[in-house]
């Protein structure tokens, strides 16, 4: 097993991803957002989870004529708690620059939407969620955590002072595919 793989198998440690009845279709809502937008959209089993994952490149001349590749990638779960959200998003964020990441900064850039979707999630993912965007060279996170029962979806949607110029462009899109409830 090769060492991504086993960090995929890693994250679903401590967490119970059973998708119950709400979670299944609010992910399944996600994925026909994705697709009227535009992107390509596929199921990964990631070490036993079917894991949604959508993927769109834009090019904007006034993003410095840079091409920004989008990805969303939402998985199940019974609890959204910041421990998991966190280890989601770093293994969301290695997935996607494995991908797209290697030509960063040469006009290219990547964003990931990590979202864990649940019947709850702790008030601490929440605020984690909402605090800011994660940031590596080139690359960003905004992590969503997704109540899936009432629709809430919990997540970075301002303005930061890196990555400025995509700003809009990721507030647009998030709302698109996780509204608020």
């Amino acid at each position: 097993m090769s060492g991504h793989s086993s960090q995929k198998k890693n994250v679903w440690a401590d967490m119970d991803t059973t998708a119950t009845e709400p979670v299944r279709a609010y992910l399944t809502a996600t994925g026909e957002r994705l697709r009227a937008d535009g992107c390509e959209v596929r199921t990964e089993d990631w070490g036993g989870v079917p894991v949604l994952i959508g993927h769109r490149g834009d090019f904007r001349m006034r993003w410095m004529a840079t091409k920004l590749h989008l990805f969303t990638v939402a998985a199940p779960t019974t609890l959204v708690t910041a421990d998991a959200l966190q280890r989601f998003t770093a293994t969301a964020m290695d997935y996607v620059l494995a991908r797209k990441g290697q030509l960063r900064g040469f006009q290219n850039g990547v964003a990931v939407f990590p979202a864990l979707v649940g019947t709850q999630v702790d008030p601490a993912a929440s605020a984690w969620a909402q605090g800011s965007q994660q940031v590596k060279f080139a690359a960003v996170a905004r992590p969503v955590a997704v109540e899936a029962g009432s629709g809430t979806a919990s997540a970075y949607r301002g303005n930061p002072a890196l990555g400025f110029i995509y700003a809009a462009h990721l507030r647009s899109k998030l709302n698109a595919y996780f509204p608020t409830a």
